[in-house]
């Protein structure tokens, strides 16, 4: 009851506000939503800890990755804590550790996702799998400055290519599927609003 009242009461101060003693209550209702969001991701941060923490007393062998991520994340929500995420440190983190990795881990997706293609191909050879693969390696290529740089005859046309593809099929499937997102959003706030889910409930 209570989530469906604060809901109604949210969507219609949406489309009619209300200043009552001077509050805006809408977007007091919102900063309560975003704190208590803040609250629920900081015990999940808990949560994540306490299990890594768990494994590091397990009998077998040693588990280095959770030692890593336990420091990793006492250090960085210490230096944030201390010295505020727009410092020096927490900067530093952010460019010289924390951008690096999520880098690698999109190329290391990239090769992964062609291999995984041309495995779907040699299975399935029809002409969706090959356009797939063919607009990875286009993709890929125009990328990296390997053939745009050392060999412009082909890489001028590639690069020509690699715009028509993503300011054409990949911009029109990009909204696609935030159209499909904002629809189920939709649908699912109006079957919370009328008690149909209750993902609140556990």
């Amino acid at each position: 009851m209570v989530a469906v009242i604060s809901g109604v009461a949210v969507l219609f101060l949406y489309f009619s506000p209300l200043f009552l003693m001077g509050v805006d209550w809408r977007s007091t209702l919102l900063q309560w939503a975003t704190t208590l969001g803040a609250v629920a991701l900081l015990i999940g941060l808990i949560n994540l800890a306490s299990v890594h923490s768990r494994k590091l007393d397990d009998e077998g062998a040693f588990p280095v990755n959770s030692l890593v991520l336990v420091i990793a994340m006492v250090i960085t929500f210490g230096v944030v804590l201390v010295f505020g995420p727009a410092s020096t440190w927490a900067m530093f983190i952010l460019n010289y550790i924390q951008i690096p990795v999520e880098t690698s881990l999109v190329a290391i997706l990239a090769v992964t996702l062609i291999y995984a293609s041309a495995r779907v191909a040699r299975r399935k050879n029809d002409f969706f799998s090959l356009v797939f693969i063919a607009t990875a390696i286009i993709i890929l290529l125009t990328t990296s400055p390997l053939v745009t740089d050392l060999f412009p005859a082909i890489g001028d046309p590639l690069r020509v290519l690699r715009e028509l593809i993503i300011n054409i099929p990949a911009t029109a499937g990009a909204r696609g599927i935030l159209l499909g997102i904002a629809l189920g959003t939709i649908a699912t706030g109006i079957r919370i609003l009328m008690g149909m889910d209750r993902p609140y409930g556990g």
